[in-house]
This record gives C-alpha cells, structure tokens and sequence, in this order.
C-alpha cells in the first residue's frame, strides 16, 4: 500500500471515528463561521468570531463555569485567516478544548500556539487560491454574461465563487477535527505537543519583532545647537545607543500597559495618537 493510499485510509477512519453528537456541533461550527467577521475590530480582528464559531464545542464539553471561562478567553484572541479555509482552524482548536475538557494535564497553551501557527500558512493558501484564482474566475465568467446583458449574471458569480469555497469549509471542517481527534493523543503521549509548543511560541516571538521593526517607526527631527556651529540630532544619538530604541520601548510599553495594568485598548490608541501630534507640533518628530 502506498502513502496516498494509506493517508485515504486513514481519513476515511478518522472520518468515520466523528460521533453524532461531534458531526451536530461541528455543524454549528460551520455555519457559525460564516460569520467570523462579522463583528471585526481592530483589536483581536477575528477573534470574537473565532470564538463565537467553537462555543458550542466549549458549551457542551466544559462543565466547570470557571474552565468554561478560560476556555473562553483563550479563544477570543486576536485572530485572522482566510475564512475560506480557516473552518480547518477553528475544528482543529476544537478537538483540542475537547481534549483538553477531560485532562487535567493538558497544556492549553498548546492550543494558541498551534492557531497561531496556522494562520499565516492557512491565509497564504486561502489568498492565492479564492481571492487570487477563483474570485478572479467567476467574475471573468459573469463578465461574459453582463456583457451580452445576461440578468443572471451576478447568480452566476456567486455560484461559481460560492459552491467551492462552501464545499472547501465543510471538507476543511471535518479534516481538522478528525486530525485534531487521531494525532493530539499521539503528539501529547510522545511530548511533540510541548515541543511544538515551544516552537510555535518562539515563531510567534520572532514574527512580532519583524513587524515591530517594520510597522513601528520614530524619525526625530530634533537637533539640539551645542555652539561653535556644532549641532547634535537627537535621531542620530538615539541611533547610536540602539537603533530602534523607541519603537521597542514604546511597543514594549504598550504591552505592559495592556497586560499589567489592564489599560484600555481604545483608550491607549488614543493616547498614542494625542502624544504623536503633540511631538511633530512641537518639532521634536
């Protein structure tokens, strides 16, 4: 038997393994994910949708209102991948809340960790294939029937875009389950999940850093007279103390504000907005 032939075999078990009462929830999954961005916002994007979108995994398997509370805030992260695809996530995060509902040594960080590891490789996909190719396809076919005046132009589009993307979700929806349900028993028996973990945690380190430096900018245009014709620009001294000193404290600061002393999110964009106008009013940036 050869690997194609034994990973069909396994996803045909895997499949078959779905209980009644799991194949109802992920139902609800579904359909509930359709609106996962619904109620975006520029603080968690998606998250409140992801979270809306594994609820009744998490209201039938947490019996315990304070875990069920956990569960819950675990899951209302920041979140964004192309909701095409992202059912595959958001059933994958469900099996492991499953899990992690009937073991008291489970490691529910591991299940932020693996999301996060998903999205940009899920989004890459979703992106290319939907956005890029298909989207592009069926607007090319409507085109062609609103050009010879076609009524059923915009229900062609929409058939064409639809039917794949709706069949990719259902498909994508049993997959992660039925992978989450065969291979975390095996992952976390072995100790791979804390190794992923770890990994994934690191990853996710690294990727804020690169767009703390990219996405966070600080140009001082300062320059203190120090006499004799002798000037000093205050960019160029910050720059030989660290460069990027400021993005990383201010971002660093952020953080801490956000975590430790629960400052509002609304509340510090504002402040960063007030303190940015106030500092190129007065020349300094």
């Amino acid at each position: 038997m050869n690997d194609t032939q034994s990973l069909e075999k396994q996803k045909d078990t895997s499949e078959k393994s779905i209980s009644s009462t799991d194949r109802k929830l992920l139902w609800k999954l579904f359909f509930r994910s359709l609106t996962v961005f619904a109620p975006f916002n520029y603080a968690k994007q998606g998250g409140s949708g992801f979270c809306y979108s594994v609820m009744p995994f998490i209201d039938k398997y947490y019996k315990d209102p304070e875990k069920k509370r956990q569960a819950l805030v675990r899951n209302i992260v920041w979140y964004n991948a192309t909701q095409n695809v992202g059912t595959f996530i958001m059933s994958l995060v469900a099996s492991m809340e499953k899990e992690a509902s009937t073991r008291d040594d489970f490691n529910v960080d591991s299940i932020n960790a693996m999301k996060a590891s998903l999205m940009g490789p899920f989004s890459g996909i979703g992106d290319t294939l939907f956005w890029g190719i298909l989207r592009v396809i069926a607007a090319g076919i409507a085109m062609t029937f609103a050009a010879q005046g076609n009524f059923l132009a915009p229900f062609i589009f929409l058939l064409v875009y639809n039917v794949p993307s709706l069949w990719c979700r259902w498909y994508l929806t049993k997959l992660g389950f039925s992978v989450g349900s065969q291979y975390i028993e095996e992952m976390y028996a072995s100790g791979l999940l804390n190794i992923f973990t770890k990994a994934a945690s690191t990853l996710g380190l690294v990727m804020l850093g690169g767009m703390t430096s990219s996405l966070v900018t600080f140009k001082s245009k300062l320059v203190i007279q120090m006499g004799h014709g002798q000037s000093l620009g205050l960019q160029n001294m910050l720059d030989q103390i660290f460069k990027g000193i400021v993005p990383l404290g201010l971002t660093l600061l952020c953080f801490w504000l956000l975590s430790k002393k629960k400052i509002n999110f609304s509340l510090l964009i504002l402040a960063v907005i007030v303190v940015s106008i106030a500092l190129s009013f007065f020349g300094i940036a």
